[in-house]
């Protein structure tokens, strides 16, 4: 499938929740992969969190398409809130300045994913670009597992860089957490 086949469209939160079973179907595939393995009961949780997250005034989703309307790729996110746990999850204490959050600062990139068919296209770039269009930040936070060296070095390539570990669930294996500065 080539890319100008494809197509990325930024959703806000009632639209993406309208769309919940494209972007499950395209968050099964991927997750379901090494390294992440997650089961159907993983997903069935992902999703529970996603209809809440997508009532967030802050939430932004991009759901990229094939001709026809198949789900090839998504992603979303929304600004962290004051009271945001994320940087509670790091293995070592970053400075107060970096964690400071005022639920506008710094956009959470919670999920970026592409089906294997589709990807080594541009399609998470399109997605990339399409979602962070219309973030209004000052950058943009990240975990990813390292042993997605693919999406590692997409978002080194992006700009992001390393600014710590974390367990970002109980339970969860290290993942690296990458910061990417809008301005």
């Amino acid at each position: 499938m080539s890319q100008s086949q494809i197509s990325a469209v930024r959703l806000d939160g009632p639209a993406a929740a309208r769309a919940q079973d494209a972007f499950r179907l395209v968050y099964a595939e991927v997750f379901a992969e090494p390294p992440y393995a997650e089961t159907e009961a993983a997903v069935s949780a992902a999703f529970r969190r996603f209809r809440a997250q997508t009532r967030k005034s802050t939430f932004l989703g991009a759901l990229a398409t094939a001709e026809g309307g198949q789900p090839v790729g998504m992603a979303y996110g929304y600004a962290l809130s004051p009271q945001t746990g994320w940087w509670d999850q790091l293995t070592e204490l970053v400075p107060e300045e970096m964690r400071r959050e005022d639920g506008h600062r710094t956009f959470g990139l919670m999920e970026l994913a592409v089906r294997a068919a589709w990807r080594r296209q541009g399609v998470a770039r399109s997605l990339h670009e399409t979602l962070l269009a219309a973030v209004d930040a000052e950058r943009v936070l990240l975990n990813v597992h390292p042993d997605s060296r693919a999406a590692v070095a997409a978002y080194r390539a992006w700009g992001y860089r390393k600014v710590g570990d974390a367990h970002p669930w109980a339970g969860a294996p290290l993942h690296d957490v990458m910061l990417l500065d809008l301005g």
